[in-house]
């Protein structure tokens, strides 16, 4: 307990290193998160200011800053082997102090290009349980998974679209290191326009067990409020809680009805949904109940009448997360997202690798590298005219597990607050654009 390298903290995110990594003292978290965006040249985007807070329990929350502190701790890119394999290329290469100028080129992938890779190539085993694949769980940017071509005539090095069939179809227990990331720059450049064609027999089946594992009928808990009656905080948060309940209770049956359930231990279910109850309930609520929500329970909080004081009270967090929460309502409104894909981007947020305390982290990375490749069949097949609707569902589940995160610090008497403020904004825009229903998810039978 007193050995001085037991004190030692990453210079990156304050965890416990584990020792020297690249040339600066780091954990194995950011050892492997350098490694992986490095060896794969990463191009990432910050949602913010380019000054994120970067600590053990916030480091996965942009991978833009994560990185861009990597290199002005002094990480060294040149430390790491060319093959990808674990192990540094030298052991005596120390920390390297660069100019803005070269790290400007490194973030936005200028030198990556100029470089002109061969091909670059998938996890090469050096992980800190948070996969590369798991968009939703490293920052703002997808990941390159989701940059795979919508046109899959395009071949490379011989691996073609068989490869994921088999990559769908099995249990993935060693292939996916050895799955190029870029199969997409021909379609991306705009060299090739989207083609029409058919969805891997290997997704359909896993697609309809998902949506099978839904309970698609309406919440049951009432919403409806008599002509005149004024609602007060504590009768509002008091139908928030029954809402809260009901929602968490339906999460609890879906776990039961998962596909996979029986390839994951209790304990390792019970820490997924103690973590993630509250983006599984946002993102059901802004697709699947979202009639439901933006249109009963925005009638009932509009009949509550804020007093002076609590007007006032209102805190930064609980601005934070309105201004948020409209944002990606409307962006979900925009998408229309299927029930389809509600299914596969519910299961990608919930099997998150990154959660502290899972005793099988391997498995979890392999299901969840599935439904990535699942979604993404679907939207691709479903959507061929929409080149960048998978990345852009993707790029929701950040928002989603940060506003979850934020939520935590709003005050509990000031959630009505936030709530009717929310649901009066939203359901405002709709009038001012909608030519039909509210935005309650569409099934692919009824297109």
């Amino acid at each position: 307990m007193n050995d001085p390298a037991d004190q030692r903290t990453c210079l990156i995110c304050g965890d416990r290193a584990t020792g020297l990594h690249y040339g600066i003292i780091s954990c194995e978290g950011c050892k492997g998160f350098f490694k992986r965006s490095i060896c794969n040249k990463r191009v990432y985007r910050c949602s913010r200011d380019k000054n994120c807070e970067m600590s053990r329990k916030q480091r996965n929350r942009c991978q833009y800053c994560r990185l861009l502190k990597c290199l002005q701790m002094g990480m060294n890119r040149k430390a790491i082997r060319e093959d990808g394999m674990p192990g540094g290329r030298n052991k005596s290469i120390g920390p390297v102090q660069i100019t803005e100028e070269e790290i400007e080129r490194i973030m936005s992938g200028q030198e990556f290009k100029e470089d002109a890779p061969e091909h670059t190539w998938g996890n090469n085993g050096d992980s800190d349980h948070s996969s590369p694949s798991n968009g939703a769980s490293e920052g703002n940017q997808p990941s390159p998974a989701s940059t795979l071509s919508s046109n899959r005539s395009v071949e490379m090095n011989g691996y073609t679209a068989a490869l994921r069939d088999q990559y769908i179809n099995t249990s993935m227990s060693t292939h996916y290191q050895l799955l190029p990331h870029l199969f997409s720059y021909a379609a991306q450049s705009g060299l090739l326009a989207p083609q029409p064609r058919s969805l891997y027999p290997q997704s359909h089946p896993l697609v309809l067990q998902l949506v099978a594992a839904e309970d698609l009928a309406p919440l049951a808990t009432p919403m409806l409020i008599e002509d005149g009656y004024k609602v007060t905080q504590v009768e509002l948060f008091a139908l928030l809680c029954r809402l809260a309940d009901e929602l968490l209770f339906r999460q609890i049956s879906w776990i039961k009805k998962l596909p996979f359930f029986c390839e994951l231990s209790i304990e390792d279910y019970t820490c997924l949904l103690s973590s993630t109850w509250q983006e599984l309930i946002l993102l059901s609520c802004l697709t699947i109940y979202s009639a439901q929500i933006f249109g009963d329970l925005a009638d009932v909080t509009a009949k509550y009448t804020p007093s002076d004081d609590e007007l006032q009270g209102f805190s930064e967090d609980g601005m934070e997360v309105m201004e948020r929460l409209i944002y990606l309502f409307r962006k979900f409104h925009q998408l229309k997202i299927s029930n389809e894909e509600y299914a596969c981007m519910k299961a990608i947020n919930f099997l998150n690798q990154d959660i502290r305390g899972l005793s099988n982290t391997s498995q979890l990375e392999q299901l969840n590298k599935r439904y990535w490749y699942v979604c993404q069949d679907y939207t691709e097949y479903k959507y061929p005219h929409q080149p960048k609707r998978f990345p852009e569902i993707l790029m929701c589940l950040p928002e989603i597990r940060c506003i979850a995160g934020k939520l935590v610090n709003v005050p509990l008497e000031q959630l009505p607050l936030l709530f009717k403020a929310v649901l009066h904004s939203c359901k405002s825009s709709l009038a001012s654009y909608r030519t039909g229903p509210l935005p309650c998810v569409t099934t692919s039978a009824g297109n």
